[in-house]
C-alpha cells in the first residue's frame, strides 16, 4: 500500500508526514463522528476511519450557517509523553458557542474522554520536531434536511486530528496588519463571542484586501464606533509599553474569549509584564507606536501562541513597530508558555493534562 493516498496525496502513515506540515494541511486516519436528533439525543458515537462525511444538499448548515468548531493542541512531553493544553476550558467554550448558535451542547465529560481516547490512538502522529503539534479541530453542523429560517432538529458532531508546525513557522518574523474600516468581523450583540463559522466568513473579504495592499492580516475595530481596537486576523491582540505594561482590548461581547489570551494574561504578571485590559483608541495607538512609546505588538492565539506585528497600515500609512524587529517580551511570553506547554518546566495554574495520568476535569 502507498504511503499516500493517490487522490488526495494524503499521508497514511506518520512516517509518511513531510517535514514542512503548515497548518491544517495533514490530517491523521482516524476521527470521531456522532449524531444528534431531537428524539434521541446524541448517539452512535464512534471513532472512524478519517474520511467524507455524507452530507445532504439541504442541511441546515449550508442555509442557516448553523456551525460552531474548536481548537486546542496535543503536544510531546521532552520526556515522550503528551500534554492536552486547557482542554476542559475549550471544551466550556465549544459549549457555550453551541449555546449562542441555538445549537445542542456535548456532554462535557465525554467530549473531553474522546479527545483523550482518540489523541492515544494517534499518538504516534504527533510530532515530536521542535513547536510542532497535533492540532484537535471539534466541529458540530446543523444537518437537517430543511430550508426552514430556524434552528436545526439534527446535528453532527466530529473531530478530526491534524499534525503542525508553528502557524507562522520557526523564524519569529513579525506580521503586518492593515487596520480595517469599512469592513468589520463582529459585533456587540452579535456571534463575536462565538467560535463559529459565519465569523470567519465575514473576515475573508477584508483579509484578501489587506493582502491585496501588502499586509498579512486586518486589525479589526469595532464595528459601532469604529475607532477601538478588538483582535488582529483571527487572533487576540496586545500592545507593550515601555517594554514591560501589556495593554490588551478588554472583552467587549464581540471579542472571542481566547484561551491562549486568558493564558498570557495570567502568566505575564509571573514573568514581570503588568497586564491591563481597556479600550485601545487606533488613533492613539498609532501615534504612541510612532513615538516609541509602543515597544511592541503581538497577535495570541492557540496555533500560533504568540505572532509579533512589527507594521501596521492606517489611513495610508505604514507604521513601523520596533524597527518592524521581535522585541524580547513576546518571545519571552512565546517560551513561557510553550515550556509549560511542552511540560519542559512545571505547570503552576493546572493547565496541562498529561494524556497518560487519568484526570477529571470540571466544567465550571
Amino acid at each position: 500500500m502507498a504511503a499516500f493516498d493517490s487522490q488526495s496525496e494524503r499521508p497514511r502513515t506518520p512516517a509518511a508526514l513531510p517535514e514542512e506540515l503548515g497548518f491544517g494541511r495533514f490530517f491523521t486516519d482516524r476521527m470521531f463522528v456522532q449524531r444528534y436528533t431531537v428524539q434521541r439525543g446524541w448517539h452512535d458515537g464512534a471513532i472512524v476511519p478519517y474520511g467524507p462525511l455524507a452530507v445532504d444538499p439541504a442541511a441546515q448548515l449550508f442555509h442557516c450557517g448553523q456551525g460552531i468548531f474548536e481548537g486546542m493542541k496535543a503536544l510531546r512531553r521532552a520526556d515522550g509523553g503528551v500534554n492536552l493544553f486547557r482542554a476542559g476550558d475549550h471544551a466550556v467554550r465549544f459549549n457555550r458557542s453551541a449555546e449562542r448558535m441555538a445549537m445542542p451542547p456535548v456532554d462535557f465529560q465525554q467530549h473531553l474522554r474522546t479527545i483523550r481516547e482518540l489523541v492515544s490512538l494517534q499518538r504516534e502522529w504527533i510530532p515530536a520536531r521542535p513547536g510542532a503539534s497535533l492540532y484537535v479541530r471539534p466541529v458540530m453542523f446543523a444537518a437537517e434536511q430543511s430550508l426552514e429560517v430556524r434552528a436545526s432538529k439534527s446535528y453532527v458532531h466530529y473531530i478530526i486530528l491534524s499534525p503542525i508546525n508553528a502557524y507562522f513557522g520557526s523564524s519569529f518574523r513579525p506580521v503586518s496588519v492593515f487596520v480595517s474600516e469599512e469592513h468589520f468581523r463582529a459585533v456587540r450583540g452579535g456571534t463575536g463571542e462565538a467560535k463559529t463559522i459565519a465569523n470567519y466568513a465575514m473576515s475573508l473579504y477584508a483579509t484578501e484586501l489587506a493582502r491585496a495592499n501588502g499586509y498579512d492580516q486586518v486589525l479589526w475595530l469595532d464595528a459601532v464606533e469604529r475607532r477601538y481596537v478588538e483582535e488582529a486576523g483571527a487572533m487576540s491582540v496586545a500592545f507593550v509599553y515601555g517594554g514591560k505594561h501589556i495593554r490588551t482590548p478588554a472583552l467587549s461581547g464581540s471579542i472571542l474569549p481566547s484561551v491562549t489570551r486568558d493564558s498570557i494574561l495570567k502568566l505575564a504578571p509571573d514573568l514581570g509584564f503588568p497586564v491591563s485590559e481597556e479600550r485601545i483608541d487606533i488613533g492613539e495607538l498609532v501615534r504612541d507606536v510612532e513615538s516609541g512609546a509602543v515597544s511592541e505588538v503581538f497577535c495570541i492565539g492557540t496555533a500560533a501562541v504568540i505572532a509579533p506585528i512589527g507594521r501596521i497600515g492606517f489611513h495610508g500609512r505604514s507604521y513601523e513597530v520596533n524597527g518592524a524587529r521581535t522585541a524580547l517580551g513576546a518571545r519571552r511570553l512565546y517560551e513561557g508558555l510553550t515550556d509549560i506547554q511542552y511540560g519542559r518546566v512545571s505547570d503552576p495554574y493546572g493547565w496541562a493534562l498529561p494524556l497518560d495520568v487519568p484526570a477529571r476535569v470540571s466544567a465550571a
